[in-house]
């Protein structure tokens, strides 16, 4: 693996951090992802729609997943080891947080909507040009909740590759009392994957064009957390 694209997987530097917080990111760290793998491995996953990441016969090249934030727990957990790289955010929570989906097998772009977002995009383009395939919390790190954001759009359409709306719903979980109500499963649940049909960017897209095609995995994503819930209370 090239020495650029291999960087993206391996964990930042601590060097701005005091030794107490160097301690806190990496014991997290593992904390976070052994929580991750315990609870996981006991859930019971079913999939719809997934054909559109997995066939061979597809006309592109890489996916551009797009999840809503609350919901990447048991997400993450699915897509592990696929080699999909994720923005995150500039932050001292999100140090060890990446470092925790990195041990999955996720790549990491630092970087936000507020805070060195367009150097992030920029590396994604160029990352994503040398067959590495992308992943978003379309609504992260802050929010608003279940308000998808410009980037993904903006990717697709400078390297052709589609976004792939991605539902997750869970029979049962906690929430926390988190700025999107974050979803954790409990322990042998059923978990479904609910993947929608690709969205093409056009290469030529305006700003209304962008825009339109962000409106459109809006209604994809919305559609997808509905599904989920039918699907949730079919099982009661």
């Amino acid at each position: 693996m090239p020495e650029q694209i291999d960087k993206v997987y391996q964990f930042k530097p601590l060097d701005g951090y005091t030794f107490k917080q160097r301690v806190m990111i990496r014991l997290a760290g593992w904390v976070f992802y052994v929580l991750i793998k315990v609870i996981s491995r006991t859930l019971r996953f079913e999939t719809e729609g997934v054909d559109w990441l997995t066939d061979t016969s597809r006309s592109y090249d890489q996916p551009i997943m797009c999840v809503w934030h609350d919901r990447i727990f048991a997400g993450m957990y699915y897509l592990r080891n696929r080699g999909l790289v994720v923005m995150s955010s500039i932050s001292f929570d999100a140090e060890y947080t990446a470092r925790s989906i990195q041990r999955l097998g996720f790549g990491v772009i630092k970087g936000s909507s507020t805070r060195g977002g367009t150097r992030a995009l920029v590396e994604m383009i160029r990352l994503m040009k040398q067959g590495v395939p992308m992943a978003f919390t379309i609504d992260g790190p802050r929010g608003p909740r279940y308000v998808a954001k410009p980037g993904p759009p903006l990717l697709a359409k400078r390297t052709g590759n589609p976004m792939i709306p991605l539902g997750v719903e869970v029979e049962k979980y906690w929430t926390l009392n988190s700025w999107d109500k974050f979803q954790i499963p409990k322990p042998f649940s059923r978990a479904k994957m609910f993947f929608g049909e690709p969205i093409f960017v056009p290469a030529d897209a305006d700003d209304d064009g962008l825009e339109a095609k962000r409106l459109e995995l809006q209604k994809a994503l919305d559609e997808l957390v509905e599904r989920g819930k039918e699907w949730s209370e079919s099982l009661s």
